[in-house]
């Protein structure tokens, strides 16, 4: 494997980790949002991450493709919403109950903290792919 191949799957894993924090980030500044654009309350966002092949510059006489990982789509979590009473809302209903997002805080930091660490181990296997590429250079100096 080159360097720029590493370099190119560590970049999607980089990717697609902040892109997952961007979602859980969304999910949690709308833990209560009870009315959403369709009227209902927000629901949670779940990324479905896929594989696919690209065709990479360094690769090109060659013809090889090289995998790399995206987030394929993202789902909306088809769980039942929160019910809070509370008969003073305008959005309760005839029993006094308010429809809140099926959100659940402690598993959407739980989330967070596995993408921090995913994107923290992609930029390790980084920069340990960019020094061994530097000492590589070094011994043929």
């Amino acid at each position: 494997m080159s360097f720029f191949n590493s370099s190119i799957i560590t970049s999607s894993g980089m990717s697609v980790q902040r892109q997952v924090m961007d979602l859980i980030s969304e999910n949690l500044a709308n833990v209560n949002t009870a009315k959403a654009e369709d009227g209902n309350p927000y629901r949670r966002k779940i990324p479905i991450i896929g594989e696919k092949q690209i065709s990479v510059f360094a690769n090109t006489l060659t013809q090889q493709m090289q995998n790399v990982v995206y987030i394929s789509k993202v789902v909306k979590e088809d769980t039942p919403f929160r019910e809070d009473y509370d008969p003073t809302h305008p959005l309760a209903d005839a029993r006094g109950y308010v429809k809140k997002p099926n959100i659940n805080v402690a598993a959407e930091m739980m989330h967070m903290m596995d993408a921090s660490r995913a994107y923290e181990a992609n930029v390790a296997a980084f920069n340990a792919s960019k020094a061994m590429a530097a000492k590589a250079l070094q011994i043929g100096a």
